[in-house]
């Protein structure tokens, strides 16, 4: 009898160790492309595997810091400037948008951005801020603009610019940001930057910032990192960076602008580099990234930093993610289901476990797909 069953304890391993490798082969060989995620203008071919300085890019970016100051020195239209006189701030987060998009900004604040709701259920305070420049369109300037003094009365929640607001001043819109914190915020233990039509699971997102916090760690640039992204140098594009502009083959290893975060060191440390940087180069991100290889500082990635793509629905991503970009009339469904009070026990028992990790194995490691979080994530714990 006991013969019997130590065949079958064998043939169970055996059958184990077949379906492991079965696994690790299929996962190996479409590694390129599940870990990649090719999307619009983020193509990382092997120049990540090059090693590389970027001493070159610092030394080509420096200006006079009266040249610099230029590109920071706007004059603000719309201010807060009390909105962070209490001293215990874990997070300033920053929304960016645009004057006509006052739906994305009410959304924000009747889901995952309403302060109220995230002190009072979470225990801990999170300004929320949305930062806006002026319409590129003078027809349409005037209306969108007596709306905007509008809503600011209401919600208290606008930092506006002279600058355009347009894709081509999203590097100005990060100073924004930056200078911003740097002067009316500077004890906030966080900066977070994100667009508006991103979702950010807050609770998640607050415990794990927590967790940072109580551990110390200094010099933290948390996000999804590309790394050794080549410009786009397609002129139809909206990324397109011409030669004269950044003629080398790679960019600094950097996290996209629909959502990253910053300790508050670092973002002190990159606004004070970028007032000695050329901030002509309108790729919002790749200018973050330039500045902090300047300073030594490396992005750690985050799987369950969205970048660019939509999160699958589903309980178990749920359970782990950060942000998923891509969302405007689901906004609201996304925050009943992220939020939901059973979403959290998923990830007790090992039964919840190793079903979680089956179902995204499902959902994320598609070969040649284009979902928000690689394939990896599926056995991230």
């Amino acid at each position: 009898m006991m013969f019997v069953n130590m065949r079958r304890i064998r043939k169970c391993k055996v059958l184990q160790i077949i379906l492991m490798c079965l696994a690790t082969s299929m996962i190996m060989m479409y590694w390129e492309q599940l870990d990649n995620k090719i999307v619009t203008h983020v193509k990382s071919y092997t120049y990540r595997y090059f090693p590389n300085s970027f001493k070159f890019i610092n030394a080509s970016f420096r200006v006079s810091p009266k040249e610099a100051i230029k590109f920071s020195n706007h004059r603000y239209i719309i201010n807060q400037q009390r909105k962070c006189v209490k001293r215990d701030i874990l997070l300033l987060l920053f929304v960016k948008s645009s004057t006509e998009n006052f739906g994305r900004r009410q959304a924000i604040r009747s889901t995952w951005g309403n302060e109220a709701y995230i002190e009072r259920t979470l225990g801990v305070t999170v300004k929320v801020l949305f930062a806006v420049g002026l319409h590129p369109e003078p027809q349409q300037r005037r209306t969108l603009q007596l709306q905007l003094f509008f809503e600011d009365q209401i919600y208290h929640d606008l930092i506006q610019q002279d600058f355009i607001d347009s894709f081509h001043n999203l590097t100005l819109k990060l100073l924004l940001q930056l200078g911003w914190k740097e002067t009316f915020c500077r004890h906030a233990q966080f900066l977070m930057s994100a667009d508006d039509d991103v979702f950010v699971h807050i609770p998640n997102l607050v415990h794990y910032l927590q967790g940072i916090a109580r551990s110390n760690a200094e010099d933290l640039w948390i996000g999804r990192v590309h790394s050794g992204s080549p410009p786009e140098r397609d002129k139809k594009s909206k990324y397109y960076v011409s030669r004269d502009m950044y003629p080398w083959m790679s960019y600094p290893d950097y996290t996209p602008g629909s959502g990253y975060v910053l300790s508050k060191g670092v973002a002190t440390k990159i606004y004070q580099a970028s007032l000695t940087l050329n901030a002509s180069l309108h790729i919002d991100d790749v200018f973050l990234g330039i500045c902090a290889k300047m300073l030594g500082i490396s992005p750690k990635n985050h799987l369950f930093f969205s970048g660019e793509g939509k999160a699958p629905y589903h309980r178990c991503i749920y359970n782990q993610m950060m942000t998923s970009h891509g969302h405007v009339r689901d906004i609201f469904e996304m925050w009943n289901l992220a939020t939901e009070p059973d979403v959290g026990q998923m990830s007790s028992g090992l039964f919840w476990r190793l079903y979680c990790t089956m179902v995204k194995v499902r959902l994320l490691c598609i070969p040649f797909s284009s979902v928000s979080y690689p394939c990896k994530a599926a056995f991230w714990t």
